[in-house]
């Protein structure tokens, strides 16, 4: 903020004032600029109401003392104009007139006028009143600095504050793309460790058959780019059916129904997500011209939700539950999707469904699998979705 300005700094600032003296009688801008001048004041002449004017605009002083009566245009003119203009309304005016009469002092302070003297000139009131409307001026001009100090730093202020709303929007943006949205709620009160028991889930492993070797022939772009237009059509299936994508790892992909809130259809949202997959993956081929194939693996039951750790938080998925649905996908074959037998027993009723039979596990023990077949529908058109525009290899064709 401005700070105060000291009273001999003050009385420095008002002696360095630029004055302008108006009369139309060569006798009086004498003796004011005597009198003005012998305290130091700066004094400009301009014996008429057209040369003041010239003179104002082309450097406006701090005060202006002013004759009434003056031919072809008077004080009161002279006033006038000054006050319609937004770059000399400011500065203040003291008439000078040789009558002392009520109507004209009326008319000069109702024009806008700051002081009244009258002739003939008393050296000590001159001196008075401009000094009193020169330090008037000097904080008037003080505090119209302060003021346009005080909006640049409310402006600036509100600049950082809308920043930082955008940041935070930003942030918050980035948050529920990594986590679900409960999920973020709950970190952003500060909540710890967050773990939740789920009785009623299922979990969908899916990974691309024969992947790594067409890998090794892409550039890392290519490689890129192709990955993430697939993964990025199986995120608009899981959003069509409101599952919850918990993570890609090369490429494997993993999504799950029934979590982060529960829902009663949490199998048979997954098996449709499972079929709408094994279509959609048929848009792409490989550098030979075959279509690119998933296995597929379904398992449902209890798991145990949450998020660990300090740094770059995951939303991920623990217990029996997860491994037997990786192990329905590692077992499964090309093309094809493998269901347990805890999810066959969610979808009996609503799909078709082939018994593979026993699978061994790895402690020994048997497993009763089936194989989940498409059925006869029309596939969901997902909303497009923006991806990385690299261009594809020679050898790389995307259906």
């Amino acid at each position: 903020m401005t700070t105060a300005v000291r009273p001999r700094q003050q009385d420095a600032d008002i002696k360095d004032a630029d004055i302008l003296l108006v009369d139309d009688i060569p006798d009086n801008l004498r003796v004011l600029s005597t009198i003005l001048e012998s305290e130091g004041y700066r004094c400009r002449k301009a014996i008429s109401g057209a040369l003041a004017l010239n003179a104002i605009a082309l450097a406006p002083p701090d005060l202006i003392l002013l004759d009434i009566t003056m031919p072809n245009m008077d004080g009161f003119e002279v006033c006038r104009q000054l006050k319609v203009n937004e770059i000399t309304q400011s500065i203040p005016i003291i008439f000078l007139t040789a009558r002392d009469a009520e109507t004209e002092k009326e008319q000069a302070f109702d024009l806008g006028a700051a002081d009244y003297i009258v002739k003939p000139f008393m050296a000590y009131e001159v001196l008075l009143r401009v000094k009193h409307q020169l330090a008037l001026r000097r904080q008037q001009q003080q505090l119209e600095a302060q003021n346009q100090q005080l909006q640049a730093e409310i402006k600036e202020r509100q600049q950082a504050e809308a920043e930082l709303r955008r940041q935070r929007q930003r942030s918050e943006e980035l948050l529920t793309n990594v986590l679900p949205f409960q999920i973020a709620q709950r970190l952003k009160e500060r909540e710890q460790a967050i773990a939740d028991q789920f009785d009623a889930v299922t979990i969908l492993f899916a990974d691309i058959v024969g992947f790594s070797p067409v890998a090794a022939q892409l550039t890392p772009c290519e490689l890129v780019h192709l990955l993430n237009q697939m993964f990025s059509r199986f995120d608009e299936l899981a959003a069509i059916y409101k599952l919850e994508k918990i993570k890609t790892i090369g490429d494997a992909y993993m999504v799950a129904a029934g979590v982060p809130c529960p829902r009663p259809d949490h199998a048979q949202a997954i098996a449709h997500m499972a079929l709408d997959m094994q279509a959609t993956i048929s848009d792409f081929h490989q550098p030979d011209g075959h279509p690119f194939r998933l296995r597929i693996g379904i398992n449902s039951g209890p798991v145990v939700a949450g998020v660990i750790g300090i740094r770059k938080f995951i939303y991920d998925l623990w217990g029996d539950t997860v491994n037997i649905a990786s192990f329905m996908e590692t077992t499964g074959e090309a093309g094809k999707i493998q269901v347990s037998e805890l999810t066959y027993a969610h979808l009996k009723d609503h799909f078709t469904l082939n018994p593979r039979g026993p699978v061994c596990l790895k402690n020994g023990d048997s497993m009763t699998t089936y194989w989940l077949t498409p059925q006869q529908r029309a596939i969901p058109q997902p909303t497009q979705i923006t991806s990385l525009d690299y261009p594809p290899g020679p050898a790389l064709c995307c259906g």
